[in-house]
């Protein structure tokens, strides 16, 4: 059981606290899932150079430590008093800034659920005014009440026979908090319907699904019902990337695993994925990974 002591945790501040549940729960480095839908933690012991990941629509609780995402270039620092937000599912790179054995980086990762947020921007809060569609990415600051529900919903895990029925409210709590965080406008752009935003999160969802096959950008504006120069300016815009440069990570990626985890040599995985040339695929994948596809496999094995 991991539950605290009720007068260790009116000693302790609410990060510490969470501190203390993560740490107990993930007692090795790495990431972990939990019994409630969208709810991961992550533990790191030293400092990390970037390294390549996908993120999706998710806030990232820092209870220990500090981190860093970088996106087109830019550096988003997050720690104890400053959360993670992304509207979009972002290629990006992740770093560990400050973690120790003794200290380790603790935290949290919470999906969010996009139709929650619009339902609840709709109905429940005041439409925004604002109408710039901003990146895909921020950072906001974390207040007392965020870190209340989060510890509510993390209590949860020593009580699963409540988690069907109280789970789904303390998360709908979650997000009216983040709708009313100085993130909200972010978040409000995307599950607007009649915004830039949610149709280049269409776009997004489409090219997941169909990375492999050629890519006409004026053909998935029109998917979208969006100008050719409009699609194009809001994407970059969001996500620091044009659509093809989006596909061409979506498509590095998906090989990098086949050749990990379904052991496909280089040009299968390379075919597989779209690329007609074994020998354009591997000096992409040598600009993306750093390294030459063999060898990166043999290092990530290793």
């Amino acid at each position: 059981m991991t539950t605290l002591n009720p007068i260790i945790a009116s000693l302790t501040s609410p990060l510490e606290a969470l501190a203390r549940i993560i740490g107990s729960r993930v007692p090795t480095p790495g990431d972990f899932g939990s019994s409630i839908s969208g709810l991961g933690f992550f533990r790191r012991e030293h400092p990390s150079p970037p390294s390549v990941c996908m993120v999706e629509p998710s806030i990232i609780l820092v209870a220990q430590g500090e981190k860093q995402l970088w996106v087109g270039g830019q550096g988003y620092l997050y720690d104890t008093s400053r959360f993670l937000v992304t509207s979009l599912d972002l290629p990006a790179n992740s770093e560990v800034l400050a973690a120790s054995p003794e200290k380790p980086c603790l935290g949290l990762t919470f999906k969010l659920d996009l139709r929650m947020l619009a339902e609840l921007a709709q109905s429940d809060l005041p439409p925004t005014r604002e109408r710039s569609v901003g990146k895909g990415v921020g950072i906001g600051s974390v207040t007392s009440v965020m870190l209340a529900s989060f510890e509510r919903l993390l209590a949860l895990l020593d009580e699963p026979e409540a988690i069907p029925v109280l789970a789904p409210l303390i998360q709908r709590e979650i997000h009216y908090r983040l709708l009313k965080s100085d993130q909200a406008g972010r978040l409000r752009q995307i599950t607007s319907v009649d915004g830039q935003g949610y149709r280049i999160a269409k776009a997004i969802d489409w090219l997941k699904l169909n990375y492999a096959s050629a890519l006409r950008v004026d053909e998935l504006a029109a998917r979208v019902q969006m100008s050719t120069p409009t699609f194009h300016h809001h994407f970059r815009q969001l996500t620091a990337m044009s659509p093809l440069q989006y596909q061409k990570w979506l498509r590095l990626n998906e090989a990098r695993r086949l050749m990990l985890n379904e052991h496909q040599d280089v040009s299968s995985a390379a075919f597989k994925v779209g690329y007609e040339s074994p020998s354009q695929f591997s000096r992409e994948y040598s600009r993306l990974f750093g390294v030459a596809p063999k060898r990166d496999i043999s290092m990530l094995r290793g």
